[in-house]
């Protein structure tokens, strides 16, 4: 660096007017092993496409605590996604495939799970990131443990 640059040409950080000791360069800053956010941040943010973000999260980030929710998230959202699928098509091949009178009942039954069933997702899905938010390592019954075992 020289005496007239006020910043590192390399690094971009501010010149201190003292010299390193020995003359040599201070070593560079490690690099978090996160993905630059605030653990509960990020925790949050694993939940939010679902499985989606969990998968990105749970790759970039290697703190415990967002690994478990990432974790979480693959688990719960992407197995919820799969009963959603099945419901779904239950509903489409019941109703066309049941005939005028027991399909269009099944299909209905289908739907009606297949609404009753998001309506649990959408309130999983928002608890689990409230309580990433608030710092808490709150376990799903079932998945939380499974998660848990994944994460390490």
């Amino acid at each position: 660096m020289g005496a007239d640059v006020g910043f590192c040409p390399k690094c971009g950080k501010p010149a201190s007017s003292a010299a390193a000791p020995g003359g040599a360069a201070p070593p560079p800053a490690q690099a978090a092993a996160g993905s630059g956010l605030d653990g509960n941040v990020a925790a949050l943010l694993s939940y939010v496409l679902g499985w989606l973000t969990g998968l990105i999260f749970f790759l970039i980030d290697k703190r415990p605590y967002v690994r478990f929710h990432a974790m979480q998230s693959i688990v719960t959202f992407g197995a919820l996604h799969v009963i959603q699928l099945i419901l779904v098509f239950g509903g489409v091949f019941g109703g066309l495939m049941g005939g005028l009178t027991g399909g269009l009942m099944f299909g209905g039954i289908a739907w009606m799970l297949y609404a009753l069933f998001n309506l649990v997702i959408l309130v999983t899905w928002i608890l689990c990131m409230v309580k990433a938010y608030q710092g808490q390592r709150f376990k799903l019954p079932v998945v939380g443990n499974l998660a848990e075992g994944f994460a390490k």
